[in-house]
C-alpha cells in the first residue's frame, strides 16, 4: 500500500517538529508526508530537509477543512491516508498496523486507533509525558480487537482514499477555522461506501496543546452552531446533536463558576448564549464565528 500522513497545522511549529519526528521513528514509514500550514511561519523547513521520507508542502486558505482538503487532493495517487493533528504522537507500529488493518479488510474505509492519553482532556501534556505514556503504555501489542465507530476521532484518522475521490466527499468547508465536529461529518458522510472501525493496535497520545486553538467564545458557539448544523445536512441524528450539545452547555455553565485556567469555560458559555439566541431569531450559522 502507499500510506501518507497528512498535517493541517496552524501557529505549533515546535510541535509539529517534534510529531515530525515521531513519524521518523516508525517501523514502517509513511510514503509521503503532506504538510498543509496557515502561514508559511508553522513549517520549520530545515527540519524537514532531514526527513525520512518525501515531504509536500500543500497551500489553502485557513482553517482545518480547506487545509485537509487540500491535502486530500494532493494525496490523491495514494491508497490511504492518516489525518494526525500536530499534537499527536503515534506509537512506533501505528502505519504498520494500519497497513495491514487496511489490507486484510478492504471494506474499511475509516479507521481510528486507542488514545492512550488525551491532554485536551486537562492542561494539555509535554513531549516528554507522550513519550512517557507511549512507554509505559500496558498493553503496546494487545490482542487484535476491531469494532465498529460511529467515527474516527479527529487527532488520528485513516481514511482509505478511493472512496473520497470518487465520490467527492470532502470536509466541509462552511464549518470555519476550527471546524468543530468537521471529523463526525465527514466520516457519517463516508459510511455508506463502507466499514467504519476501531482498532486497539493503533495507539498513541494526544498532547492537547493548548496554543493554536480557536478562542472560547468561537468554540462555544460552534458547540451549538455547528451539531445543529450537520442535524440540518443529515449527516448526524437529532439525539446525537442534543446529547452533545448538552453535555457541553452544562460543562460550561458548571466551570464558568471557578474556571480552570486552561479551560475559557466562562468565553465557551458566553459563545453558547450567543448562538442560543441567534438560533431564536433565525440567524444561527457556523460561520458567524468568522466575525467574533
Amino acid at each position: 500500500m502507499k500510506i501518507a500522513v497528512g498535517v493541517a497545522t496552524c501557529g505549533r511549529k515546535a510541535i509539529l517538529a517534534c510529531m515530525i519526528d515521531r513519524l521518523a521513528a516508525q517501523t514502517r514509514r509513511p510514503d509521503h508526508l503532506f504538510l498543509c500550514p496557515a502561514t508559511d511561519e508553522d513549517i520549520d523547513m530545515e527540519r524537514l530537509q532531514s526527513a525520512p521520507f518525501p515531504v509536500s508542502i500543500v497551500s489553502s486558505q485557513r482553517g482545518s477543512c480547506p487545509q485537509r482538503n487540500a491535502i486530500i487532493d494532493a494525496a490523491a495517487g495514494m491508497d490511504a491516508l492518516i489525518f494526525f493533528d500536530d499534537d499527536f504522537f503515534p506509537a512506533a507500529n501505528y502505519l504498520a498496523e494500519t497497513e495491514a488493518l487496511f489490507e486484510a479488510d478492504k471494506e474499511i474505509v475509516v479507521a481510528t486507533g486507542e488514545v492512550i492519553r488525551d491532554g485536551i482532556l486537562g492542561p494539555g501534556l509535554t513531549a516528554e509525558e507522550a513519550d512517557r505514556a507511549i512507554e509505559e503504555d500496558a498493553t503496546p501489542d494487545p490482542v487484535p480487537s476491531i469494532e465498529a465507530a460511529h467515527n474516527a476521532y479527529g487527532c488520528n484518522m485513516i481514511f482509505r482514499l478511493q472512496p473520497i475521490l470518487t465520490n467527492r466527499v470532502y470536509f466541509d468547508e462552511a464549518l470555519p477555522l476550527y471546524a468543530w465536529q468537521e471529523d463526525v461529518d465527514l466520516c457519517r458522510r463516508l459510511r455508506p461506501y463502507g466499514k467504519i472501525v476501531r482498532f486497539n493496535r493503533l495507539r498513541g497520545v494526544h498532547l492537547g496543546v493548548k496554543m493554536g486553538r480557536t478562542s472560547g467564545m468561537r468554540l462555544g458557539y460552534s458547540q451549538v452552531a455547528n451539531p445543529l448544523y450537520l442535524v440540518k445536512k443529515r449527516s448526524v441524528s437529532l439525539q446525537w446533536a442534543l446529547k452533545l450539545m448538552g453535555g457541553n452547555v452544562a460543562s460550561n455553565i458548571v466551570g464558568a463558576v471557578n474556571p480552570p485556567a486552561y479551560i475559557d469555560r466562562r468565553g465557551r458559555l458566553q459563545g453558547n448564549i450567543i448562538a442560543f439566541g441567534h438560533l431564536l431569531s433565525g440567524s444561527l450559522d457556523p460561520k458567524n464565528i468568522n466575525r467574533m
